[in-house]
């Protein structure tokens, strides 16, 4: 009986050790290390990457261009832009851009024609749309800090908005952040977080001028409905991206990588704050970096998710 017990504790003490050595693993590939792909720009951010061409598109916010990547071509002007921030790809592989100084959201079409997508809530400009997650079904969900406004607010607040391109209807579905940034469903869909990076004098109620930063993890339904909150990660966020594992990459100082209930895994160390993230390459195993001046890269184990839906 004794050696049976001990060969049981040994059994649960071996188990034990392994799962810690497994959360303990780094995400990054093996050997891998940042690399700076482009420089020279004033404030990168909103990375999507085209998996037929082989190219990364992103912002440069202050000089009003979409920039692009290509690995042995290097880096070069994709088109003029409003400001552009966050940029996503749709189901159906074009590219949606929220920008800044048109207050509005942009779809780039297939012929290189730009269609604005929406630009009112009710009648009223939004301040300056910053970041953008599509659903299975084609509704845009994109949020709406004052970030980029230079004219008066028209809105009541900074909200978060669920938009339809069919039926062209936009309704509010978060009214309760001080300045939600970025947003990502997780790859299953019942679950979007939206990051806050907390509150500012920019907020037109002064309840919300010492909100904190964080990320908000919320519920979703089937039907596209948003749930209750279910927790938060009690450190802000610029832009963000989600693995097939349905971990999230945030950037706040570097790159925090957090397991889908919240939990900090790991930290790559940036030569730049970063701002935003997102998966590419062949293999989608690339993480791609934007960073204040530059543009960065590095490998990593897990793929990065695709949409639900996405016929790229």
């Amino acid at each position: 009986m004794f050696k049976q017990l001990s060969c049981s504790f040994i059994a649960v003490v071996a188990l034990a050790m392994t799962l810690r050595a497994e959360e303990a693993e780094s995400l990054v590939a093996s050997g891998a290390k940042i690399e700076k792909l482009a420089s020279g720009m004033k404030f990168t951010e909103g990375p999507a990457w085209f998996p037929a061409k082989k190219t990364l598109v992103f912002s440069d916010i202050p000089n009003s261009k979409l920039m692009q990547w290509r690995e042995g071509e290097g880096l070069s002007v994709f088109r003029p832009s409003e400001q552009a921030n966050g940029n996503i790809l749709d189901l159906d592989g074009r590219l949606v851009s929220c920008q800044h100084a048109a207050r509005n959201l942009v779809r780039t079409e297939t012929d290189g024609t730009i269609s604005v997508l929406v630009d009112k809530f009710d009648g009223k400009r939004f301040n300056s749309p910053n970041d953008v997650a599509v659903r299975s079904d084609g509704t845009l969900w994109f949020t709406d800090p004052p970030w980029g406004l230079t004219g008066a607010a028209e809105v009541p607040g900074h909200w978060v908005y669920k938009f339809d391109p069919a039926t062209k209807t936009v309704v509010p579905v978060v009214k309760d952040l001080a300045m939600p940034n970025g947003i990502n469903f997780s790859p299953d869909e019942t679950r979007l977080y939206i990051a806050d990076t907390g509150g500012h004098a920019k907020h037109p109620d002064p309840a919300f001028h010492k909100l904190p930063a964080g990320v908000h993890c919320y519920e979703v339904s089937k039907a596209g409905e948003l749930g209750k909150k279910l927790f938060t990660i009690k450190e802000g966020s610029d832009g963000m991206t989600i693995d097939v594992k349905g971990n999230l990459y945030t950037t706040h100082g570097g790159v925090n990588i957090y397991n889908a209930d919240g939990k900090l895994l790991e930290k790559i160390e940036v030569p730049e704050g970063p701002a935003n993230v997102c998966f590419g390459g062949e293999d989608m195993r690339t993480l791609f970096i934007t960073a204040r001046t530059s543009l960065y890269s590095i490998r990593m184990k897990n793929p990065g998710a695709k949409p639900v839906g996405a016929k790229w």
